[in-house]
């Protein structure tokens, strides 16, 4: 699972993911994915564009780290993932928890909502 985070126009903070967000690749990524997510600002926009498996592992950590966005007064919406993975955040329910857009710009706008 690879990782990179870079912060983008109105101090949002864009992080890519790219691999298996299985057991394994979350755990290679999540204290990464926590900090990026967490210390670089309120508001984090997830690329899942090159996530190409989700399991309940990684749905986990995708929860842990919107809560503890929302508790520091941030949001994070997600963006852009492969048809399996977006059948499984709409099945688990993660898509009325975490907003999803299909492009960037849907993603930064349901930020604000």
């Amino acid at each position: 699972m690879n990782i990179d985070a870079t912060k983008i126009q109105g101090g949002i903070t864009l992080i890519r993911l790219a691999g298996r967000m299985d057991v394994e690749g979350t755990s290679a990524i999540e204290t990464r994915f926590t900090a990026h997510a967490v210390s670089d600002g309120a508001a984090v926009v997830l690329d899942m564009a090159g996530v190409d498996f989700l399991s309940s592992y990684g749905i986990r950590a995708l929860m842990l780290v919107a809560k503890a966005l929302r508790q520091r007064g941030g949001a994070m919406a997600l963006m852009c993932p492969q048809d399996a993975v977006r059948k499984v955040l709409e099945t688990s329910g993660v898509d009325q928890l975490i907003p999803l857009g299909d492009s960037l710009s849907e993603a930064k706008a349901a930020l604000g909502s």
